[in-house]
């Protein structure tokens, strides 16, 4: 099989869209050179002048600068700027489209792929692209060992390529060859129909491999559960991005520059900072404020307030899944009537209009409606308290129980705009049915997902997704493809089933198979799919258009201004 064509990231995101404002050339250049904004706030240059400087506002601070090892959404909008892949994805969609590598084949076995590399590519700090560094790429992944393994590190590379060096029985990859500068031939021990969409990630991004070796970005000290990252991940990433990497204030903002050297073209801003608000109503002033350009994750109660303000609302399609977490580590959670009767407790509909974005929709599954695999007859547990407290009868708890609900403060997810709100709703409607809560908030970062991907500590638990590629795999298998402390449970068959799937690679015999598996699921119970929300992003007037991604890749020299 091969894929040719241009990328996303080639036209329009490399070659951004010439604008009325790019169309006034050298008088906009030098006037954007002259502009009087400051890092202190939004406002505009001299009139007609395109600002050169973006304020985008951040729900947290970025986990890691090194993308290997992050898995947050806010970690990989900065990734995106600096670092690129081989593959990108189309415009506006989660599907897969050549990047770095301008083309690829595959053998029909699904083994062994070939890339064709783009030519006359640099890393930030002046090396070369060309297929050794892909292949450095892929072996250090392939090497990581210890601390770098744990699910709170490589949480990506574990997932879908399941096994390293160290442990190779159950490993995809197998080797990465140099057949010349401009080729890379890689080898699986294993099919992953997901193998070339996977690859669009952030975290599969290209990196530099002296940056990697000079900064000891595999020195990685600390636990699973509070991994403490290297210097190259916390303020030294080089990748062949558009824009290069600048300073990081941490709990402050991050900041990067256009890097001169790109290989494609420019767009209208020198200079990105993520200025870190994590409360979603200061994030609002300070778009009324004029202090940023604008923000991700809008409060739902603010949307019709900021369109009727003269802001400019841009939806993403709903690409996501909420679910709230359980935990068999926990007795009463080890017997699926509880779960059921969890499931059974919640009205996802008042959830969804009190708490979720306009667009949001009710999930009966763990993948949107438009991902393969898809299956409209699984078991579903409408909102009925009164079965509810049948089950938790015969399950022995007629007189209910309490237990722990984890949910993060200090972040707004894409799936999750309000975690308060949302834990607060969910819980109400548990007291309705005689199960009471204890309040376990933590911070997002590191201290949340730390504690609910790395430890057995926890009980009830929000949590979500925004779906990165179009593969069924990379919901499902992620989600419940092997054994994980976040859901405390081994189901072997469940395991095999979502293996084999992944190594089919005709999509007319994967669909049956992913439609038993989602029916699985749902008859299992290992969480319960609450909504597909519908993400919603502010900007001020300046901004005209914005690349929005339903897998939120989105590279800010596709933004045009017009001021």
């Amino acid at each position: 099989m091969t894929h040719n064509g241009k990328p996303k990231r080639t036209a329009p995101r490399r070659f951004a869209a010439i604008t009325t404002a790019f169309a006034i050339g050298a008088l906009v250049l030098s006037g954007c050179a002259e502009s009087q904004r400051d890092d202190a706030g939004a406002s505009a240059g001299a009139d007609g002048d395109v600002n050169p400087t973006f304020i985008f506002a951040a729900s947290s601070d970025p986990k890691s600068l090194d993308p290997a090892y992050a898995s947050d959404g806010e970690s990989f909008r900065v990734s995106r700027q600096i670092f690129e892949g081989l593959v990108g994805t189309e415009s506006g969609t989660a599907d897969p489209a050549p990047l770095l590598a301008e083309s690829w084949t595959n053998s029909e076995d699904g083994l062994t792929y070939d890339f064709k590399l783009k030519e006359g590519v640099k890393f930030h700090d002046g090396t070369e692209f060309n297929a050794e560094a892909v292949c450095f790429n892929f072996d250090r992944w392939y090497n990581f060992k210890g601390i770098q393994q744990a699910e709170t590190v490589a949480y990506y590379y574990g997932n879908l390529f399941k096994g390293f060096a160290d442990a190779p029985e159950n490993a995809v990859y197998e080797s990465c060859e140099a057949v010349s500068p401009t080729e890379a031939q890689i080898k699986l021990a294993k099919p992953f129909a997901g193998f070339v969409a996977a690859l669009s990630l952030p975290a599969f991004a290209m990196q530099s491999p002296e940056a990697l070796e000079k900064f000891k970005a595999d020195e990685i000290s600390g636990s699973a559960e509070a991994p403490v990252l290297s210097e190259y991940a916390t303020g030294n990433p080089v990748g062949t991005g558009p824009f290069k990497f600048d300073k990081w204030e941490t709990g402050q903002q991050v900041e990067l520059s256009y890097n001169e050297d790109y290989w494609g073209e420019k767009g209208q801003i020198d200079k990105i900072i993520f200025r870190v608000i994590d409360d979603p109503v200061a994030r609002r002033q300070s778009l009324e404020a004029g202090e940023i350009d604008g923000y991700d994750l809008v409060a739902p109660a603010d949307t019709t307030a900021l369109t009727d303000a003269g802001y400019k609302i841009m939806a993403r399609d709903p690409f996501t899944i909420l679910y709230l977490g359980l935990n068999q580590a926990v007795e009463e959670l080890q017997d699926v009537k509880v779960r059921q009767a969890i499931s059974h407790a919640i009205d996802k509909d008042a959830l969804i209009k009190q708490t979720l974005p306009e667009g949001t929709k009710k999930a009966i599954e763990f993948i949107p409606d438009s991902v393969n695999g898809y299956n409209p007859d699984v078991a579903t547990y409408d909102y009925d308290p009164e079965k509810a407290k049948e089950l938790l009868a015969e399950a022995g708890y007629a007189d209910g129980f309490t237990i722990q609900f984890n949910y993060p403060t200090g972040i707004s997810r894409p799936y999750m705009p309000t975690p308060e709100q949302i834990f607060t709703n969910i819980s109400a409607q548990l007291a309705e049915v005689g199960i009471k809560v204890d309040p376990q908030p933590n911070k997002w970062s590191p201290d949340y997902l730390d504690r609910i991907q790395g430890s057995e500590d926890h009980g009830l638990h929000l949590l979500g997704w925004t779906g990165d590629y179009n593969d069924t795999d990379n919901f499902v298998g992620v989600f419940f493809g092997g054994e994980k402390l976040e859901y405390g449970f081994d189901n072997p068959e469940l395991f095999k089933k979502i293996a084999d799937a992944r190594g089919v690679p005709v999509l007319e015999e994967q669909t049956p198979l992913y439609e038993e598996i989602n029916a699985d699921i749902a008859e299992f119970v290992p969480a319960i799919p609450l909504a597909h929300p519908a993400p919603s992003l502010a900007f001020n007037e300046r901004v005209d258009s914005y690349p929005t991604s339903p897998v939120n890749d989105e590279v800010f020299n596709e933004i045009t201004l017009n001021k």
